[in-house]
């Protein structure tokens, strides 16, 4: 009992540090860029919603609505790692370099320049746009506009992001899940009760009525059921190992090859996100005076979060990005060439190009269901409240993956222990009956 305790005592000191660390994550999001007028920020988002902004402002745990050195949050990381995945499809440089572990260093380091790059863009981009927002009194968000204040603001926002990617380093660290994945589970997890907060005030002032209400919890509690379900639910594809005898016992036999339903994951919804809000943010950038400014405002208009035009474009991108992403995360020809390279197969199918041409299209499927999934999940939650929500599908699967992989890395944990345990109980370290 021992060793176990001594294994139980690793994992709640594991729990307690990442704790502690995303408790340094929520308190530097508290800390305003300089040079910002926090009071009148507030202000304008609690007058104008900030509907455009939602989405980074959810996996940023509101660090953008509060102009925060957190602000990007780590999204520009999450941004460059997804273009040098796709590039490593394309480029067959880039793919030998992430196959090899050397090469995969490689690949990292070049991942931190240029997200230090797109903190640049982005970061002189958001100064530049904040300058022109203004409370409903009046008084401006910025009291002292300029070059001196973009570049300050643009090296603050760099820096926060940098450190919150090393801050998801350490959380790495203690084994729990991956700590960019946990830094935007929390950072979407201390908004829903905000959220809580928002319906019931409006349902007290009578903007909001009894059956909505219910309705709206109803749906929230319904969805975050499908989602799990499909989440943990998979296709097992049988495959067939050669037997061997090793030590008077037989290895091998019959197994399975689980494939994911939703093999995309949550990356369909925020690419497609993204893209949807690249137009309206685009639209920021031009002069009042400019003649285009009311063609780019139609267009913004058009792509708010919850109209006709924006779930149907929606919809069609999650779609396009299910086909497209699902292929990159279940690489076919890759596991095709290790069942073939370690004597398996898939019953009835033949090794190296057809059982590829069979996970192809076993994979085809799937993702017409995953993409149907996302689709329903995204939008119909939306559609039926009426309202948009921060309990969107983007959320609610980010909320769901992690922390089913959070479970299932903490019951691993445990059930190694339980392993290690009894093995040693039956003597096979030590004693006159020891094997080995």
């Amino acid at each position: 009992m021992v060793f176990a305790q001594g294994k139980l005592d690793r994992l709640k000191r594991n729990v307690l540090i990442t704790f502690l660390l995303l408790v340094v994550y929520r308190m530097s999001a508290q800390v305003p860029v300089p040079g910002v007028n926090a009071a009148a920020i507030q202000s304008y988002f609690a007058e104008s919603g900030g509907g455009l902004f939602d989405l980074i402002n959810t996996f940023s745990g509101g660090a953008f609505k509060r102009f925060s050195v957190l602000a990007l949050g780590i999204m520009p990381y999450i941004t460059t790692s997804i273009i040098f995945s796709l590039l490593g499809e394309v480029i067959p440089q880039i793919q030998e370099l992430q196959e090899d572990a050397d090469g995969h260093k490689k690949i990292q380091k070049m991942v931190r320049y240029f997200t230090v790059l797109l903190c640049c863009v982005q970061g002189y981009g958001m100064a530049a746009v904040f300058e022109n927002f203004k409370s409903p009194g009046g008084i401006a968000v910025i009291p002292d506009p300029g070059f001196l204040f973009r570049i300050t603001a643009t090296i603050t926002l760099v820096a926060g992001t940098m450190f919150l990617l090393w801050l998801g380093e350490r959380i790495t660290e203690y084994g729990l899940e991956n700590g960019v994945s946990l830094i935007i589970f929390a950072g979407i997890a201390v908004e829903l009760p905000s959220e809580i907060m928002r319906k019931v005030t409006l349902y007290r002032n009578g903007e909001l009525g009894g059956m909505s209400l219910v309705l709206f919890f109803a749906i929230i509690l319904v969805a975050f059921y499908v989602v799990t379900y499909v989440e943990k639910a998979f296709r097992s594809v049988p495959v067939q190992y050669a037997k061997k005898v090793v030590h008077n016992r037989v290895y091998g036999g019959t197994q399975t090859l689980p494939m994911r339903v939703d093999t995309g994951g949550v990356m369909p919804p925020i690419l497609a996100s993204s893209l949807l809000a690249a137009p309206a943010t685009f639209a920021n950038f031009i002069p009042q005076t400019s003649v285009f400014k009311p063609f780019f405002d139609t267009i913004q208009a058009s792509l708010y979060p919850g109209r006709i035009l924006f779930n149907i474009l929606f919809a069609l991108l999650i779609m396009y990005m299910t086909y497209f992403y699902a292929p990159i995360q279940f690489k076919t020809k890759k596991i095709s060439e290790m069942l073939q390279r370690n004597n398996a197969f898939v019953p009835g199918i033949r090794p190296g190009t057809k059982t590829k041409e069979f996970l192809d299209f076993i994979l085809f499927r799937l993702s017409f269901f995953g993409a149907l999934f996302l689709c329903v999940i995204c939008i119909l939650p939306s559609m039926i409240t009426n309202t948009p929500t921060r309990f969107g599908g983007t959320a609610m699967l980010i909320l769901v993956s992690v922390a089913i992989r959070v479970m299932m890395n903490i019951q691993s944990y445990l059930y190694s222990d339980k392993l290690e345990t009894a093995y040693k109980s039956r003597g096979k370290y030590s004693g006159s009956n020891r094997r080995f």
